[in-house]
């Protein structure tokens, strides 16, 4: 079993392409035979996460991938580091500011992701799809998923899991804009090939893909 998930709208934005992403990921998966469900999230800290480990409860899912909303990068961002800080800049769909506060109390200081992130790089790019291994997912309500993630990860021995972010989709932004944007098909197809990626690689490969700053 596969669980996908995806962000409600949070802040100025009408839609959240990360959901629409996994909801066409998951349509493309279950076509070539994957039992796949998608959820949505709220983005809420702490409703977020208690959403997402009832949700693991309930499926018992071999491979767990959440999507969320970086707008301004240009790539599928393969999320490296979860790490045990919620630090918002702006408030969460709740009214919710936390501000230096631990995601799980007296927890690990950070995580790794369990998917196999430099192979599933390389697919995207095999694919054509613009894609990178980020080095931080903030310390909104995505960074604070992410963590809840791993954390409950860390007691389910042989489930894999991590974070994706993705771009704006073109249709969010006015005409001509600088900002960087991406189809949803395109988008779609990325979480879908992270997901072929974590099922087929036992063990990542080695590519660089790290960060000078």
């Amino acid at each position: 079993m596969i669980l996908l998930t995806g962000f409600e709208p949070f802040g100025e934005d009408a839609v959240n392409p990360s959901w629409l992403a996994v909801q066409r990921a998951r349509d493309i998966l279950r076509n070539e035979g994957h039992a796949v469900e998608a959820l949505e999230l709220p983005c809420v800290f702490g409703r977020s996460a208690a959403a997402l480990n009832a949700a693991m409860d309930r499926l018992v899912p071999d491979v767990v991938v959440c999507v969320g909303l970086a707008g301004g990068r240009e790539r599928v961002s393969l999320e490296r580091v979860a790490i045990n800080c919620d630090d918002a800049r702006i408030p969460d769909n709740a009214g919710q500011r936390p501000i230096d506060q631990e995601v799980i109390k007296g927890g690990p200081a950070a995580y790794f992701s369990s998917l196999p992130i430099k192979a599933a790089l390389r697919n995207l790019q095999i694919a054509g799809i613009k894609g990178e291994v980020s080095q931080s997912a903030g310390t909104y309500v995505c960074n604070h998923v992410f963590y809840a993630l791993m954390h409950a990860l860390a007691s389910r021995p042989g489930v894999r899991g991590g974070f994706i972010h993705v771009p704006y989709l073109p249709e969010q932004l006015p005409p001509a804009a600088a900002t960087p944007s991406m189809p949803l098909e395109v988008m779609a197809e990325g979480v879908a090939s992270v997901v072929r990626t974590a099922l087929g690689t036992t063990t990542d490969i080695q590519l660089p893909a790290g960060a000078i700053h």
